[in-house]
Formats: structure tokens, sequence, C-alpha cells
């Protein structure tokens, strides 16, 4: 049974997580200047609370996600005491709070170096998460943006690997109703604001994440994450 929390949110909530995802703007312009082979993923997690927290976040969403290499397969992977290394991936996921509102964001970077695998993965999942954010819109069944992640990844023979939801409502909590996934029977609403963020993750190898968080509008969706989304080499 799903959940009865209200999706379309206040003109006052909406401005709320827009500033929450603009603080995750600068934070992660902030991070990438400390992402480098020799770091640990504890140590990078540590420095993107402390930015946020210094530059007015009321808290911490969730737990920040920061894992590299092999560990980037996992989707909720919590940071560990490994250390980036060249040619690594390396997913980060968080979120501040303004307002008591959350906001929620991904990237996935590469330090140094990438395979032709990695560059495809990435280029399937940032092809996936386009045609979603072109699929949202007032009226779109959950059900239909996520199969338009899907069908991106499944043509590129990763559908396999693409092994959790498209995406969630986002409020006071980072998890809220709708949910885009499958077996959603949800329909987007104006005013509702939800993740897009399809992944691949290939286990033993590596997996990547790209995650905005945007707000239904009249005319489709407005993402409220600037961040860059073409892959990002370290160096």
């Amino acid at each position: 049974m799903e959940e009865m929390e209200e999706t379309v949110k206040s003109a006052a909530a909406l401005l709320c997580i827009s500033k929450a995802a603009a603080l995750g703007d600068l934070c992660f312009s902030y991070i990438l200047e400390h992402v480098k082979a020799g770091v640990s993923e504890k140590a990078i997690a540590a420095k993107i609370e402390a930015f946020l927290a210094e530059n007015g976040s009321e808290g911490m969403a969730f737990p920040v996600i920061c894992v590299s290499g092999e560990r980037t397969n996992l989707p909720h992977g919590e940071p560990s005491d490994k250390l980036i290394e060249k040619g690594d991936f390396v997913t980060l996921d968080f979120g501040a709070i303004i307002g008591g509102c959350c906001g929620d964001m991904t990237r996935t970077v590469a330090v140094g170096r990438v395979t032709e695998e990695q560059r495809r993965v990435y280029s399937a999942v940032l092809s996936a998460q386009r045609a979603a954010l072109a699929a949202a819109r007032p009226g779109a069944r959950c059900a239909d943006v996520d199969k338009a992640a899907r069908d991106v990844i499944e043509n590129a023979g990763y559908g396999e690997y693409y092994v959790h939801g498209t995406g969630h409502g986002v409020g006071a909590k980072v998890h809220e109703p709708p949910t885009l996934n499958a077996a959603s029977r949800q329909i987007l609403e104006e005013d509702t604001p939800v993740t897009i963020e399809p992944g691949v993750y290939i286990p033993g190898r590596f997996g990547a994440r790209i995650e905005d968080l945007i707000i239904i509008a009249k005319f489709g969706a407005v993402n409220l994450v600037r961040s860059a989304k073409e892959l990002i080499i370290l160096p």
C-alpha cells in the first residue's frame, strides 16, 4: 500500500527545496577539488558534511554516500576507509536541508583515466537520465518515466544492472511519494518535486549513477540541479 503523504508542495516548500539543491551544487563544485587518488571515501564524505553545515544546511538529508572503484556497484554503499585510486569512478550522493526541506543529488566522476567500458556505461546512464527528464511532466505515469530511462539502459545492454527505481518524491523527508518505478500507479502532478536517478551497477566491476532533483511544472521538468553531467575526469 502506497503512503498517503502529500506529493504536491507549497510554494514555500518548493523554494526551500530549490535552496537546498543550490547548496548541493555549491558543495559539488567544492568537493571536486578534494576528490583525488590517495584520499579515503570517509574523508570525502566528512568534507561534504562539513561544507554543507558551514554554509547553512540544517542537517543532512541522509548519510552521505561516497563510494569508489568496485564499491560504486553498491547503490547505497557507506563510505569506507578505501583510498581512491587512479582509474576509479567515484559516486557522490548527498543532500542539504534548508527550511526543513531536503535536497538530493548524485554525480559520478572519474579519477585519472577511464576505460572504454566505463565511458559506455556512463553514456548509457546519462542518456537514460535525459530520456526520463524529457518524459517527466504533469499527467505522466511514474511507470512511464521509469520506462523511458530503463529502455535506454536495456538497449545499451545493461538492463540487468539497473537494480532500483528511477526516482522518488522529496520534501521534509528525502524519500516521499510518488515513486517512479515499473510498479508505480501514481501520476505526476504539477508542483511535485521528484528525483531522476538511473544507474548501472555491475557486480565486481563498478557502477555509475546520475541524479537530479526536479520540480514538475506546467510545461515539464524544472531541473534544480545545475552541476555538470558530462563525464568529469579529475587529475
